[in-house]
């Protein structure tokens, strides 16, 4: 016996067919677009929605580079001899016999910004004199003169490290070799330091006396 039931109905058999058929496609939109919307067919991560990973803390931030290049970066500024100080210092103010004066300077940026100044001992010159007469010049047996670059910092003064010793000598070029040089008058006589650095000389001398 057959098990295809036949529609039951006034109307025609093809009516009823047609209606089945209709609902049985409705019915399989709607589950297609179920599965569509599940699924999500071709639905790759979004690159306009995908974050960026966070920066580690070893990673170089590059906008907080600065670029040689940048007409904007910061850039040294070699300094304003007018707005430097230069000071000479003896160790002393008097000496006796026995004791050899040590010479230094110090320099001060007396301007409102930090600024660069060569400093080195290619740069110092220390001068000892007496009335009108030049006793010791530091350039005339000079050896190994080198540059050295310091940032000054307005109103801090820099000082030399390490001072000269003066020998309490005459110096010129021509006694560079020459372990006997002629000592200079003593006995109480007064003596001043002047220095320059970086092209700019002390504002006054130092006085001092050899006993």
């Amino acid at each position: 016996m057959s098990t295809i039931k036949h529609p039951v109905g006034p109307q025609a058999s093809t009516v009823y067919r047609r209606r089945r058929l209709v609902v049985g496609l409705g019915v399989l939109a709607v589950l297609l677009i179920i599965i569509l919307i599940i699924v999500r067919p071709g639905g790759g991560s979004d690159p306009a929605s995908t974050a960026a990973p966070a920066p580690t803390d070893s990673a170089v931030d590059p906008a907080a580079s600065t670029d040689p290049a940048d007409p904007g970066a910061a850039a040294s500024t070699a300094c304003d001899p007018a707005a430097v100080q230069v000071e000479a210092i003896t160790d002393q103010g008097s000496y006796d016999p026995d004791d050899e004066p040590e010479l230094s300077l110090s320099v001060t940026n007396t301007g409102t910004t930090p600024c660069d100044l060569n400093a080195g001992t290619s740069t110092q010159v220390f001068t000892i004199t007496s009335g009108a007469d030049v006793y010791w010049t530091s350039t005339d047996c000079q050896s190994d003169p080198a540059d050295a670059t310091v940032t000054l910092e307005p109103g801090v003064a820099v000082s030399t490290k390490t001072p000269l010793t003066w020998d309490r000598t005459r110096s010129s070029p021509e006694t560079c070799e020459i372990t006997d040089r002629e000592a200079v008058p003593a006995e109480g006589a007064s003596y001043y330091l002047s220095v320059s650095v970086g092209g700019v000389e002390s504002a006054s001398p130092t006085q001092f006396l050899l006993n």
